[in-house]
């Protein structure tokens, strides 16, 4: 398993690099998105969308799935924080999500731990300043090792 840890000093830089990573993105890749209220996930989201020419990204934490149509790849953003548990996930349908031609963008997957995809890029972000953020980069597969090598980022302490 690779992993990196780097520092995002602005929101600006956390956009910036979800635009490298939406400009990599392919059907099936799966991205597990943790880290605690106004860490970044739906900053980073939001530039992942950027970065994939899709429509603009929105928090889908009522709606749970939103898909952002568009771009190169179809992406799908769930938000799994409402999830109360495993039943709830399969009421969504998450194993037909999973099952869509799309790149898929999970928020607190955390909460479906057991039922996320084996080859998976999990991104986990910590506030670390008022403007910063420290994020975790993690490959569990082939594909996400790929992905995470072709971000070009190092890394990167204090």
């Amino acid at each position: 398993m690779s992993f990196i840890e780097i520092q995002l000093r602005s929101p600006l830089a956390t956009l910036r690099l979800g635009r490298k990573l939406g400009a990599l993105l392919l059907a099936g890749d799966f991205v597990a998105l943790t880290g605690g209220l106004g860490a970044g996930k739906t900053q980073l989201v939001r530039g992942v969308a950027e970065g994939a020419g899709a429509e603009a990204a929105t928090s889908p934490t009522f709606a749970l799935v939103h898909v952002y149509r568009g771009g190169r790849v179809l992406l799908q953003h769930l938000d799994l924080y409402r999830l109360a548990g495993p039943d709830e996930l399969f009421a969504l349908g998450f194993d037909d999500l999973l099952a869509e031609p799309a790149a898929t963008l999970c928020e607190w997957s955390e909460r479906a731990q057991s039922a996320l995809p084996a080859d998976r890029l999990e991104i986990a972000l910590a506030i670390a300043g008022p403007r910063a953020r420290k994020m975790q980069l993690s490959a569990t597969g082939p594909r996400s090792n790929e992905l995470l090598e072709s971000l070009g980022v190092a890394n990167q302490k204090g």
